[in-house]
């Protein structure tokens, strides 16, 4: 239940660089203001929605929308200018609290910067960075800078106390608050069981990953249909993708139907009897809409030069993670084949173990990520009210 806090007017700067975070942004900005009755004050960096809410970016988050360590290397000067510029700003406006929230890369620099100028103001961050996947040394770090961790999966806060991170939490993924539009009603369940079956396709929502994905996706198809396996692909994209994709799926023997849009592809999820998806967060809208799944993952030689060095966890698949159990199988890199996926698909299409077994775990979830009757957003704003009555040390 919301609680009206009463007192002096306070300032929150909030710092978001992608429409996830920029949700999450504007999901804590609508609570916060309404918890204060509206004697609140934002600043900061978000985009669209936060806008929505009230606050006036620094600059466009669109400015940060780079993929690609080339990418990256190029833009870079711009990068740490803005990283400046930020952390500038921050201890500038003085605020009573400084939320950063995801995008590790650009907020944790702000971060430490603001700590190192003023220790005095308290910082939350909303979405713990992957330390119980690589480099788990950035837990301890973290304390440093980072009073407070709002994590959104429930294994987190043990990760963070075990790694001597900071406080640590659980305060629910925002998936769980969308679960009415992730699961079938009684027509949609009836089509699931009826021929030929939805495959949804998910080969990734950036362009690089379009890039390494998209010519597999379309072998698998075709490999399907030469086994006899009748399939009503359906292929959910983002609008600034959608010519990509057009112009890759020219290719396939086995054309798709595409849809854009949030709404068209909960539509899908809801009627797909199984997922071609590359991993990500993903996977687990999928779990929780219980769709069984294939997963795969093919990077650039670097990346993945990287990742068989680095990552320290027994699946890179999020829903496995929270589950803790590998249910879904994973191929990655080399093993991204057209002979490995279609029988994979093959086995959760039809009415088997293995699909069973995925069906089984996937309705473990609820009770799992379960908060409560808090919302992610309620939640987030208690702990965020909560450190605004701790100052770390006199103004």
């Amino acid at each position: 239940m919301a609680r009206e806090v009463m007192g002096s007017r306070r300032k929150i700067f909030l710092i978001a660089t992608e429409p996830s975070g920029d949700h999450l942004g504007a999901a804590l900005m609508k609570e916060l203001r309404h918890r204060f009755g509206g004697d609140v004050e934002f600043a900061g960096i978000g985009g669209r929605e936060m806008e929505g809410q009230g606050l006036g970016s620094l600059f466009p988050i669109g400015d940060l929308a780079i993929v690609g360590f080339a990418a990256i290397v190029q833009q870079l000067p711009m990068l740490m200018r803005r990283i400046r510029e930020a952390a500038a700003a921050v201890v500038q406006t003085k605020p009573d609290i400084l939320v950063i929230i995801d995008s590790p890369d650009f907020t944790h620099r702000v971060a430490k910067k603001v700590r190192k100028i003023d220790p005095s103001i308290p910082i939350v961050d909303y979405v713990s960075p992957t330390i119980w996947a690589w480099r788990p040394g950035r837990a301890r770090v973290m304390a440093r800078y980072v009073d407070h961790v709002l994590a959104v999966l429930p294994f987190e806060p043990e990760e963070h106390r075990k790694l001597g991170g900071p406080a640590c939490t659980y305060i629910g993924h925002p998936l769980i608050e969308r679960l009415d539009t992730l699961q079938p009603n009684a027509q949609e369940q009836q089509r699931r069981e009826t021929p030929p079956p939805v495959l949804v396709l998910l080969p990734g929502s950036r362009r690089g990953e379009i890039r390494h994905h998209m010519q597999v996706f379309g072998e698998t198809l075709a490999a399907l249909r030469e086994q006899g396996l009748a399939v009503e692909p359906v292929l959910p994209t983002l609008p600034h993708l959608l010519d990509a994709v057009n112009e890759a799926v020219a290719q396939w023997p086995v054309r798709p139907r595409i849809v854009t849009g949030e709404a068209e592809k909960q539509a899908a999820f809801r009627t797909a009897r199984a997922a071609l998806a590359k991993s990500g967060t993903v996977t687990l809208e999928l779990a929780l809409a219980g769709v069984p799944m294939v997963t795969l993952y093919r990077g650039g030689a670097i990346e993945a030069w990287i990742a068989r060095r680095v990552v320290r966890v027994s699946s890179i698949i999020l829903a496995n993670l929270v589950i803790g159990e590998n249910v879904i199988p994973e191929f990655h890199q080399e093993e991204c084949t057209a002979q490995n996926l279609a029988p994979a698909l093959q086995a959760i299409l039809n009415d088997t173990p293995q699909r069973s077994r995925q069906l089984e775990a996937f309705a473990k979830l609820d009770q799992i990520m379960n908060t409560g009757a808090l919302s992610p957003s309620e939640a987030a704003a208690d702990v965020v009210i909560e450190m605004l009555g701790k100052d770390r040390a006199p103004r």
